[in-house]
């Protein structure tokens, strides 16, 4: 089973400035990181690569950059790279995003699962995962902790809820 994860460069929170006039993120002279939600859906792809087989193959979009970010997850154990890097994307929504990162997984092809870190710290959306999931009309679920058990075409998680946490096929 082929497994893509989803990983996004990002600003280094403990460095965060924001412009007062308008209210963004100054990113000039910021250094830029592997989102840190992202090396837990890479780990995760890593041990489910040693228990399924297959490969793991990290996507990112972003500037040439981010293929930083894709070294960084090739020495933690990540079979493949894929960088989607166009000028166009600069400055795109998580609409755009999912869907430029759905169009680049289409073409990779044969995959059995997609991981998605919980969110990205410099946007905290949440929305990309989901929005992916849409664009390719799979299902998704959503705040998993924990990938149990992975048989044919049924996975078995613990998603995480306010009460605790649910397990769900």
């Amino acid at each position: 089973m082929n497994i893509i994860v989803c990983i996004k460069q990002v600003p280094n929170t403990t460095d965060i400035k924001i412009d007062p006039k308008t209210n963004t993120l100054i990113r000039e002279g910021v250094e830029s990181i592997m989102n840190p939600f992202d090396k837990y859906a890479i780990e995760e792809g890593i041990r489910l690569k040693e228990q399924y087989g297959g490969k793991v193959i990290a996507v990112s979009m972003g500037p040439t950059q981010a293929e930083s970010v894709l070294k960084e997850a090739i020495s933690m154990g990540v079979d493949e790279a894929v960088l989607l890097s166009d000028r166009a994307f600069a400055g795109s929504d998580t609409w755009t995003t999912s869907y430029t990162l759905a169009k680049g997984i289409q073409k990779l092809g044969d995959y059995g699962l997609i991981i998605c870190g919980k969110q990205a710290a410099d946007g905290d959306t949440a929305q990309v995962g989901p929005g992916i999931s849409v664009h390719l009309d799979i299902p998704q679920v959503t705040y998993v902790r924990k990938i149990r058990n992975i048989d044919n075409s049924i996975i078995t998680v613990e998603r995480l809820i306010e009460e605790g946490y649910e397990v769900i096929e």
